[in-house]
């Protein structure tokens, strides 16, 4: 990565763990770098807001680190799974009163990503392997038709979730009918 893409990651991690957090059993690095590295590939019609909150934070960081030319080549990359969680988070925690770094942990517990289990003291290549394959099944929509799998599982879902855009998904899932 260049010197701009680690102090970026390094900023994004700040937003869901300690940056200076030391112990491997409460930091996240490894799997935060393999969210970073597999990018959110949208095809359901208006996921690709979810794709431009995402890149939005590179705006965002190269303000507030007065970074006058990020470079247009960064800024045109993909939206990193990383990135669209976490502006993902930011929305959650703006319509609730939950912090965006709780909401980003309890999306990756409801498609199996649990914070213990994804620990940098556990993470290895196996490990690797298997959170490579949940995100797969979150990006194409592989999950089952209520959402179990994916971001936003529902209890009564009247609509198959695989085919709701995502800020839908979320919308039924913090409403208490659903």
């Amino acid at each position: 990565m260049s010197r701009i893409e680690e102090q970026y990651f390094t900023w994004l991690y700040g937003q869901i763990g300690i940056s200076k957090l030391k112990n491997p059993a409460r930091t996240h690095w490894s799997l935060a770098r393999q969210l970073f590295k597999k990018e959110f590939v949208w095809f359901i019609p208006n996921d690709d807001n979810r794709v431009e909150d995402g890149k939005y934070l590179r705006y965002e960081f190269s303000q507030l680190d007065d970074i006058e030319d990020p470079g247009s080549e960064w800024m045109g990359l993909g939206c990193s799974m990383l990135e669209m969680l976490i502006a993902l988070s930011h929305r959650l925690s703006f319509m609730t009163d939950i912090e965006p770094r709780e909401w980003f942990w309890e999306m990756l517990e409801n498609v199996g990503i649990g914070m213990a289990y994804s620990n940098d003291q556990h993470y290895n290549s196996e490990i690797a392997d298997e959170i490579n394959t949940v995100l797969d099944v979150v990006i194409w929509r592989t999950y089952s038709k209520d959402g179990v799998g994916g971001l936003f599982p529902l209890t009564n879902a009247d609509t198959d979730q695989r085919e709701v855009e995502i800020w839908h998904q979320m919308s039924s899932y913090l409403s208490p009918d659903v």
